[in-house]
């Protein structure tokens, strides 16, 4: 019955070919109309997954609750020394939230306005006691700096330290890891090994780690989800910006893009690299295996306008069903056009077939239609079904996917056996002169029959061979490991993941109130898997009272001192040599090696030409610029 109906359909259209196709054209210009004015593509990866799952529930929650860290572009910026990239962060951070169109919010993990002015408070209060005595110490040194933020400047502040010693106040002792390493600071620069300085590794004496020469912004962007890249604007901003700041590698800064927006910019950047060549290749192919199957232009002419009216019908249909189609369920057109074609290529090679051995074209597609219909409808029922089986799936953009193909394979089925072979009937190709197919692989044939039974065996032993193997299958859980690790942002993350202070791999649990989270937090510290734990109460500091009145005392001795009425007039580069070469003798005159060595830098430093010694001062100074405004924020805690 069935081979009766699709051969009666077959001849239907075959007989009113020209209706058929006037009927098709009205279809599919109906269908690529709709397409045009209904067509949206969402590019928000979160789309793709249903928001019915419990674990989505509560990330729209978090996001609900706390905005501003979803979406986020990270600035990772590195710097050669702890000065540079903080330096970096605070001028990206500055220059950044002048752009109120492009970014929504910025911050700075660790840092920013309200970390600058009460870093101190979330030290212990011996921590605090002890700085702020450091710093009262230093009150000559610094009130010298402040005043005088010049190499003169830093030659007058640094001759305290020989007439400390010469007055019997401390020793040389005390102040050796410091001298040798500004000594090598100093050193360095003037080789032009390093020319960058690091006043944090002259006071610690301690070269820093990781987490002292790295800094983030957090910058939550305005994204276009109808563009391919949605935070491609955005990221383009943020990348110019650093480079007219110059944030780059030759001047100490590298500055790197990563978290969500990044890595999915980047991996549809993947996608559609190459993309053009890729389609035309394609489409080289499937023009190539047309002619290798059908040897004639009207053939394939007439599989094409199948194949993209049926296209068209099958975005207009895919539209109508799903409203919006994201980065997943867009590829139906790839699907429908390199699965589609098989059902035009398998009736027209049967056609072919019939063609040679019934002259009438109408008669020979009809008997094709009763021949290839059977065929044709297992395949696209099989096919259909395949993709109908994603619907289940809370994957949105898979479900999305298979509702959309498994339609477009029944589409394809129904215009390969109406408007097919009425275009065949309109276009009339020649008859077939010589059996269809390709002679010289006949002797594969025979082999594959003659010896079918021992091939299946070989191929029976060797899935059974290969079944241990499965049981050492391992699935990759890793999500970062479908993305390209040679580009910057999973490069950037998986570097983050070496450093367990920063680590993205955290987390996220919503709490009633402060003090539920806080009874959490005592059960989840128990838990060896937990390395440690944060809530809002982690960035309130104990003990306050105490240790804002050590800070306050120190700020009312150190305040005149940090922020002189006047400023020291630009020295003259006569005035600067005599500074430098003055401390730089107090400093050889001292029984130490470490002061020595200091003493034969800083004459080194005197000795210079002028540009050098430029190069120098701006490396030394601006550091200790930026040093001598963090204290001074410090102390307004």
């Amino acid at each position: 019955m069935l081979k009766t109906a699709i051969a009666s359909i077959v001849s239907t259209c075959t007989e009113f070919a020209w209706i058929v196709l006037l009927a098709a054209a009205f279809a599919g210009v109906s269908a690529g109309y709709y397409t045009v004015e209904h067509f949206a593509i969402t590019t928000d990866t979160s789309k793709l997954i249903s928001p019915n799952l419990p674990w989505r529930q509560h990330e729209i929650q978090l996001d609900a609750a706390f905005p501003h860290q979803s979406d986020l572009i990270v600035a990772v910026i590195d710097g050669k020394t702890p000065e540079l990239a903080e330096g970096a962060a605070r001028q990206l951070e500055s220059k950044l939230r002048e752009d109120k169109v492009r970014f929504q919010r910025i911050t700075r993990p660790g840092g920013g306005e309200f970390f600058d002015s009460n870093g101190l408070l979330f030290l212990t209060t011996q921590e605090v006691a002890h700085t702020t005595e450091e710093l009262i110490r230093s009150q000559p040194f610094l009130g010298t700096l402040a005043a005088d933020p010049t190499l003169r400047g830093l030659a007058t502040a640094l001759s305290y330290i020989p007439r400390g010693l010469a007055a019997g106040a401390t020793t040389a002792q005390d102040f050796s890891p410091q001298l040798t390493a500004m000594s090598g600071q100093i050193e360095s620069v003037l080789s032009g090994h390093s020319p960058w300085f690091s006043w944090g590794q002259v006071f610690t004496a301690e070269k820093p780690a990781l987490s002292d020469l790295r800094r983030f912004v957090n910058i939550k962007p305005a994204l276009d989800y109808g563009a391919l890249e949605p935070g491609a604007e955005a990221i383009g901003k943020i990348r110019d910006t650093a480079g007219q700041l110059g944030l780059t590698p030759d001047k100490g800064v590298r500055v790197r893009l990563t978290g969500p927006v990044p890595m999915a910019d980047e991996e549809f950047a993947t996608v559609a690299d190459g993309a053009l060549i890729n389609t035309l290749a394609t489409l080289a192919a499937v023009v190539f295996l047309l002619w290798a199957a059908l040897k004639s232009p009207k053939i394939m002419l007439a599989v094409l306008i199948s194949l993209f009216v049926g296209l068209a019908l099958t975005a207009a249909a895919g539209l109508a069903m799903v409203g919006t189609l994201n980065l997943i369920s867009v590829a139906f057109a790839v699907l429908f056009v390199g699965i589609g074609v098989d059902f035009g290529i398998q009736y027209s090679v049967r056609y072919r077939e019939e063609r040679h051995k019934i002259p009438d074209i109408k008669a020979a597609l009809t008997s094709a239609g009763r021949e290839a219909g059977i065929p044709l409808v297992l395949a696209a029922a099989a096919t259909a079904a395949g993709f109908y089986a994603f619907l289940p799936t809370d994957y949105k953009g898979v479900s999305e996917l298979g509702l959309i193909a498994g339609t477009g394979m029944l589409i394809a089925f129904a215009t390969s056996i109406t408007l097919l072979p009425a275009l065949l009937a309109i276009f009339n190709p020649r008859g077939e002169a010589a059996e269809v197919g390709y002679r010289w692989l006949a002797p594969v044939d025979r082999f594959l029959a003659r010896y079918r039974y021992p091939i299946l065996s070989l191929t029976l032993l060797g899935v059974l061979a290969g079944l241990p193997l499965l049981t050492a299958l391992k699935f990759d859980f890793n999500p970062l490991n479908l993305r390209s690790q040679t580009t910057e942002s999973v490069a950037a993350t998986l570097d983050l993941l070496q450093d367990t202070a920063n680590t993205p791999n955290t987390i996220n649990i919503l709490a009633p109130n402060l003090e539920a989270a806080g009874a959490l937090t005592k059960k989840l510290e128990n838990l060896r898997q937990v390395s440690r734990t944060t809530t809002l109460a982690s960035f309130v500091p104990g003990a306050q009272d105490e240790k804002l009145k050590l800070i306050t005392d120190a700020a009312n001795l150190l305040g005149p001192t940090l922020n002189p009425q006047e400023q020291a007039p630009q020295p003259t580069n006569a005035e600067t040599i005599e500074a430098l070469f003055n401390t730089a003798q107090a400093f050889e005159a001292i029984p130490d090696d470490s002061a020595k060595r200091l003493g034969r830098a800083l004459a080194a430093l005197a000795k210079v030409e002028p540009e050098r010694r430029g190069v120098a001062e701006i490396a030394m100074m601006d550091a200790l610029k930026l040093r001598l405004a963090q204290i001074r924020s410090s102390l307004q805690a």
